[in-house]
């Protein structure tokens, strides 16, 4: 366990590195981006270490790994974030435990969700994914909806009960005009993220940037960065 401790000190250190001198680089304090540190595939004792490192924010997703790590990490002061495309029949479950779903994506996702937080007594933040690889059927080959249908959906959001509207996510697209192209696809995000904020001003977190781009999502304006690998290591094979 110890080895495995001197193991995440050195790759988070290593990291916030790399955060700190991405807003050197863009002129932004480093108090302005948040470290969600993924920790899906991994178990409970690497979330321990995690928050015992200083972590505050780690990211799930599925509900099937994140339920029991959650539970088993219950008595930490940790904020949990549900980032994988989440179908309604886990909402239920998934309300239980994430403070934040950064996958919102449909109406009938913040319908779940609405109804799930009411009965839970809980408020739940929910962030807009937008898909910039958005095909005819206006959703992404990862989830997501097109930047069309931001307003609409971020105004349900807004106003469904027991849900809070706190911005907007995307993973950088593997198709499309933004292939290959990751600040263009966060600067783009940044644009609608700026047209969100003029009717929901305190919609203003954007979650952008993983492992192999959080440089480039901080130099666009990324407020939040989900990096996995780059702290726990390449991840074990799924069964």
């Amino acid at each position: 366990m110890t080895d495995r401790k001197d193991e995440l000190a050195a790759n988070l250190a290593g990291v916030e590195e790399r955060i700190a001198a991405a807003c050197d680089a863009a002129g932004r304090g480093r108090d302005e981006v948040t470290l969600i540190v993924v920790t899906k595939t991994w178990p409970a004792s690497d979330v321990r270490i995690l928050s015992g490192l200083g972590v505050r924010h780690v990211a799930e997703n599925r509900d099937q790994d994140a339920a029991p790590k959650a539970t088993a990490c219950a008595d930490l002061p940790l904020v949990w974030h549900f980032v994988g495309q989440l179908q309604t029949n886990k909402v239920r479950s998934v309300v239980g435990y994430a403070d934040v779903v950064q996958s919102v994506d449909r109406a009938r996702l913040v319908s779940a969700l609405s109804k799930e937080a009411v009965r839970a007594g809980r408020e739940v933040g929910c962030l807009i994914q937008v898909a910039l690889d958005a095909g005819a059927d206006g959703r992404g080959e990862r989830g997501g909806v097109a930047p069309s249908g931001v307003a609409e959906l971020a105004d349900l959001v807004a106003g469904a009960e027991g849900l809070r509207l706190d911005g907007l996510m995307t993973v950088a697209p593997l198709t499309g005009e933004y292939a290959g192209r990751q600040q263009a696809a966060f600067e783009r995000l940044m644009d609608l993220s700026t047209g969100l904020r003029r009717t929901h001003p305190a919609a203003n977190m954007v979650s952008a940037g993983m492992s192999a781009d959080l440089e480039q999502a901080v130099a666009a304006g990324a407020t939040h960065v989900r990096v996995g690998s780059a702290v726990l290591g390449v991840r074990p094979r799924l069964g």
